[in-house]
């Protein structure tokens, strides 16, 4: 199956076929490990799960009951984690899941860490914080390697290559950065003005990089993310899905994915549904086209129950994403699912 190319009559086909109801609250993340064979999921119990994406199992509960847990990442060894703390203070635990033990706290970060993500290539992570500051660690070292200070919610995020960073301030700005040299301050720096939408209107959640280093999706709290060009910093397309009134209860992206050939990007909703865009259509990366609008290629409705409303508490899809290696995705809200193609033939 993972020689097989994503193509929309296969996406279209996408059902869950497996499904784990073994949360008492809400997911809050989810991250696959480099090799995609594992997931691990956090949420509102305080529970760390590790779920086995070849076999379909449960593999490993770890709870943090004293720290709580926020956003989690696997890092480059698949028993290891780092998350954010929830209770207590606001630091950063890196946790061996296989005995259970903490080998190292990342201290600084003095409100809620809304992005955490590791670096494909090294060791070296990025968070950024309701306290205003965005901050660089390495997994060798308990003191950060470098801080910006910023303002409001900033949102950071690393890309494909190990080499740059993005920062989101106020939810207007994007900035690069290079990693090896952030200090000198950023190379290129963008202001992102929705045409449609007023000012201040939405928030943005995250910036993810797309695999060929070709665009940053910008997802925000409403019914509207940005598809930027990476190098020219114009809006490519605004994904627009239904309209949402949920700005109360931010997220931080967890819910919104890209698949690694860097075409398609999802996004679960309140609804239950998986909303479907065509990044590539009637695009040419040489000569970006004029900003555009564009509709879900496809609605993917998740099993009766949890995501449709919610069964017992309507949290809809809290998170989801493609996974990196197999041809499956994985979308939570307070049940975890797993997505698989029922026609290979598409």
């Amino acid at each position: 199956m993972e020689s097989l190319a994503l193509t929309p009559g296969l996406l279209s086909s996408f059902k869950v076929t497996k499904a784990f109801d073994v949360n008492r609250k809400p997911l809050t993340s989810l991250c696959f490990d480099d090799t995609g064979d594992l997931c691990v999921t956090s949420a509102e119990d305080e529970s760390l799960k590790v779920y086995d994406c070849q076999e379909g199992t449960l593999k490993t509960t770890v709870f943090s009951k004293k720290y709580g847990v926020g956003l989690a990442r696997f890092t480059h060894q698949p028993n290891n984690v780092i998350y954010g703390s929830t209770k207590e203070d606001d630091t950063l635990r890196y946790l061996s899941l296989h005995d259970n033990k903490f080998i190292r706290y990342f201290r600084g970060h003095k409100k809620r860490v809304v992005s955490l993500e590791m670096s494909p290539s090294d060791d070296q992570f990025i968070s950024s914080s309701l306290d205003g500051t965005v901050r660089l660690w390495d997994l060798r070292s308990p003191t950060c390697q470098g801080m910006i200070n910023a303002t409001g919610r900033p949102i950071a995020s690393i890309d494909n290559a190990g080499l740059v960073f993005g920062v989101g301030l106020d939810s207007e700005v994007l900035r690069l950065y290079d990693i090896r040299s952030f200090d000198k301050g950023p190379f290129a720096t963008w202001t992102i003005t929705d045409p449609v939408l007023p000012k201040g209107s939405s928030t943005w959640t995250s910036i993810k990089f797309t695999n060929d280093g070709q665009h940053i999706l910008i997802t925000t709290s409403s019914h509207v993310h940005y598809l930027v060009h990476a190098f020219e910093g114009q809006i490519v397309k605004r994904l627009v899905g239904p309209l949402r009134n949920d700005d109360k209860n931010i997220s931080c992206g967890e819910e919104i994915g890209l698949s690694p050939d860097a075409r398609y990007a999802f996004a679960g909703g309140p609804d239950g549904v998986v909303r479907v865009w065509d990044l590539l259509e009637n695009n040419d990366p040489n000569n970006p086209p004029p900003m555009m609008d564009a509709s879900p290629m496809a609605e993917l409705s998740s099993r009766k129950g949890d995501h449709n409303g919610g069964a017992t508490m309507g949290s809809g899809i809290r998170v989801l994403g493609f996974n990196p290696s197999l041809m499956m995705m994985v979308s939570g809200g307070n049940e975890l699912d797993f997505w698989e193609p029922t026609d290979l033939s598409l």
